[in-house]
């Protein structure tokens, strides 16, 4: 056995190796993050760009169920779309 342990690397040997490791990838996904958060998603925080975006024929149907508009808008508009 020598001064500096039984493997020669100064008593840290493979678990010296392994924490360098773990460190790095820690600060790389560290920078990762910051960056991400920093610069946002240009596609939306949840994605919504990725759905297909709706008709307008469904929304004006949603807005008609919701009575948001009356039948007469209603139909005035969805001939208007067609």
């Amino acid at each position: 056995m020598s001064e500096y342990g039984w493997n020669g690397m100064g008593g840290f040997g493979l678990w010296g190796g392994l924490m360098m490791v773990l460190g790095w990838g820690v600060l790389i996904i560290l920078i990762a993050g910051i960056v991400k958060w920093l610069f946002g998603n240009p596609i939306g925080h949840a994605g919504h760009l990725r759905e297909s975006p709706k008709r307008a024929l469904d929304i004006l149907e949603e807005r008609y169920a919701r009575g948001e508009i009356d039948r007469e808008e209603y139909l005035q508009r969805r001939d208007d779309l067609k």
